[in-house]
């Protein structure tokens, strides 16, 4: 059994520990059309993203999954760059942003069963002329309401989902309409333990996050680091309150970390300004910091060790047998 790569496919069992949500580069739309930031440069993009995956070595983790959906910027190729010189398995992604977020006019224009094709010869084939295969289906809803826009896309990626085995990654805008995602996915024939609620951590509710779990799906605690959203003491007491309910094999972990915004961020913020507002928004916090928290709360080692080596591999390998 194996998942989509850059560098081609991987063996479940050689996935290591694995952060499940973080991003090389992200854009989003009209990015190029704000001239009063800096020049997109790729080499520096490179070379900036290259010096932080090389550093997640130390702590054994040999996997990062790049759910950038295909609105927003993505470059499959400078992912597999920075895989190729960091030494890091980077998995990419099919699929789309929210309606309100992404850039849905040619998608609104398809029915279900085209966008579906779309995803489908991206996972099978390849992104667009790159032969990367896409290992992961992303989706994404607004704020409290999915679109008709959105259920369409949502539609879509579970139908692909059905058909290739991939697992589907999440999209949350405050921590909101996770019910609805797992509502829609299942709907389509899909079983939940293929469909991952990102961005779950997104609000201090521990019944929500609960929620989630008891209806088989993995819950993502992966904003651990942007401290204005949820304090990541919230988030780690709330890590410890699922675990003690009994759904530990349910947790994934990560900071959606982005290391490059192309052309700064919507408003005209700079990314240094930003990462100077979230000082701790790097893909080795959860080790250095997070994971000494945790312990003081009571998980193990073996604990913390299962969250980010075993449930990722168990989430793409349930997701290829049904």
């Amino acid at each position: 059994m194996q998942v989509n790569t850059t560098d081609g496919p991987l063996a479940l069992d050689a996935l290591g520990r694995t952060l499940i949500h973080e991003h090389v580069a992200v854009g989003f739309p009209g990015w190029n059309l704000d001239v009063r930031q800096p020049k997109y440069v790729r080499e520096d993009a490179m070379a900036k993203a290259v010096d932080y995956f090389q550093q997640l070595h130390d702590f054994g983790v040999r996997t990062v999954v790049d759910p950038c959906p295909m609105d927003l910027g993505r470059d499959v190729e400078l992912c597999a760059l920075v895989a190729q010189k960091a030494r890091i398995h980077i998995v990419c992604a099919t699929g789309v942003y929210t309606e309100a977020m992404g850039i849905p006019y040619s998608f609104a224009r398809m029915d279900v069963n085209e966008i579906a094709d779309i995803y489908i010869r991206e996972i099978e084939d390849g992104i667009a002329w790159t032969g990367i295969k896409a290992g992961i289906i992303k989706i994404a809803t607004g704020d409290g309401h999915v679109t008709d826009y959105e259920r369409k896309a949502l539609s879509a990626a579970a139908l692909a989902a059905r058909a290739t085995g991939l697992p589907i990654l999440s999209h949350t805008e405050n921590a909101t309409c996770g019910h609805d995602q797992i509502d829609i996915v299942t709907g389509q024939g899909v079983p939940p333990h293929q469909l991952m609620v990102g961005h779950s951590d997104g609000r201090d509710d521990h019944d929500y996050q609960r929620s989630l779990a008891e209806r088989g799906v993995y819950v993502g605690f992966d904003r651990f680091g942007l401290e204005m959203i949820v304090p990541d003491e919230v988030r780690a007491k709330n890590v410890k309150k699922l675990v003690d309910a009994g759904h530990r094999d349910q947790v994934m972990m990560s900071h959606d970390t982005v290391h490059c915004f192309l052309g700064g961020l919507p408003g005209g913020m700079s990314q240094e300004a930003f990462e100077q507002m979230v000082p701790n928004w790097r893909m080795t916090h959860i080790f250095q910091h997070v994971f000494p928290m945790l312990k003081d709360m009571g998980l193990s080692d073996a604990d913390l060790d299962h969250i980010v080596r075993e449930n990722p591999r168990r989430f793409f390998a349930q997701a290829r047998t049904g």
